[in-house]
């Protein structure tokens, strides 16, 4: 049978594989350059059977998704920099209530309201520590539109195995593209759903460790009745103060979160088989390093590139193993340093570690990428 191709752009693709991953519900306020993603979905979930609400604003978006997941719908939002800042509380709160949902963020250049129409991707450490406190913290970075597509699923099946927030977190330059999908058939992409409670509603606890460090999670209006609170609570879900079971909580949400590590990081490696100089980008500068790979084999230096899928948890090891196999290490970002930050913690100065950032309002051209990895200096 012949695949479905379609010519979308990022947004779209995001769009329709939230819909694919069975998302059902979707609460959001207009921003630049997520806003196609919310005008899609508009009209897309009621044909499938599913909600869309236009809130007055982020924080309440966030709340709003948050109460649907609850009700047991796959729940998602999407965003950029300002209205993603302004979510890091309920962010919080879904992280150590363990709610599944999925939080899209499309960076754009900042800080406040920034650079509306051109790319940045400054909120990269922002997804990882923009909550306060231990908490776990799960993002995908996509690098193209048939990846947004495919890293949106991945997202809603990580969200409900793991039953935490996650985010997914591209640039507007990979939102805006339009490129060639194939679609693939229902069924094709394994869809995860959040595990259901196996007791009745009287012996069910919301945070019952016996079943694992993932519980099963009961829906609201199902007969169970359960308490949520944004207080370190106990497995009945109720504010405790004792020492040790507030421990026992914290560390699980975090360790469920490390041990799914093996099946949960994804990265891309290019040309990386004999590279003396290694690249390492996210989402669009990513694309533009490929190419300056290649042009750098054409000038002799063998180059390759090292792109995080999964942006957090960070893959430490293997970047540690790859500081082994490498001369130099280059961090390209459209920021002014976050990623390198990580780099440089993996590698522990067993290699030279340098740095090329942008933060002008306009992609890192593969010029610049090629130059750094060739040791050229830029007029």
């Amino acid at each position: 049978m012949a695949k479905t191709v379609k010519l979308l752009q990022g947004n779209e693709a995001c769009a329709q594989g939230a819909v694919y991953a069975g998302c059902r519900f979707f609460a959001g306020y207009p921003i630049t350059p997520s806003s196609e993603i919310a005008e899609i979905l508009a009209a897309s979930l009621p044909r499938v059977g599913g909600r869309f609400i236009q809130m007055e604003d982020e924080l309440a978006s966030i709340a709003a998704i948050i109460g649907a997941s609850l009700a047991g719908k796959k729940s998602m939002t999407a965003t950029s920099g300002p209205g993603f800042s302004l979510m890091q509380e309920n962010i919080g709160f879904a992280c150590i209530t363990e709610i599944p949902v999925v939080i899209v963020n499309v960076m754009r250049g900042g800080p406040s309201t920034g650079m509306p129409t051109a790319p940045g991707q400054g909120d990269i450490m922002q997804a990882k520590w923009g909550t306060q406190g231990d908490h776990p913290a799960v993002t995908m970075a996509p690098d193209s539109v048939g990846e947004f597509f495919t890293e949106t699923i991945r997202a809603f099946n990580a969200a409900e195995k793991l039953r935490t927030p996650v985010i997914v977190l591209t640039d507007e330059i990979v939102a805006h593209t339009r490129e060639k999908v194939e679609i693939p058939e229902p069924g094709e992409i394994p869809v995860e759903d959040r595990i259901k409670p196996s007791v009745g509603p009287a012996d069910y606890k919301p945070y019952d460790t016996k079943f694992g460090d993932v519980p099963p999670m009961a829906n609201f209006g199902d007969g169970y009745r359960f308490h949520v609170t944004g207080l370190v609570h106990a497995e009945d879900g109720f504010p405790t103060n004792e020492p040790d079971i507030i421990e026992s909580q914290e560390r699980r949400i975090i360790r469920k979160v490390e041990e799914a590590v093996p099946w949960l990081s994804k990265n891309e490696e290019f040309m990386l088989g004999d590279a003396e100089v290694a690249l390492v980008a996210v989402g669009s500068t990513a694309r533009a390093a490929k190419m300056a790979a290649e042009e750098a084999r054409e000038k002799g230096v063998r180059a390759g590139v090292f792109r995080p899928v999964t942006l957090w948890p960070f893959p430490h090891e293997r970047l540690k193993e790859l500081a082994g196999s490498v001369k130099r290490i280059i961090v390209a970002e459209m920021n002014l340093g976050q990623i390198v930050g990580e780099v440089e913690r993996s590698v522990c100065g067993s290699v030279e570690v340098t740095c090329l950032n942008q933060v002008n309002g306009e992609s890192i051209s593969p010029r610049s990428l090629c130059s750094a990895m060739v040791g050229e200096v830029q007029p």
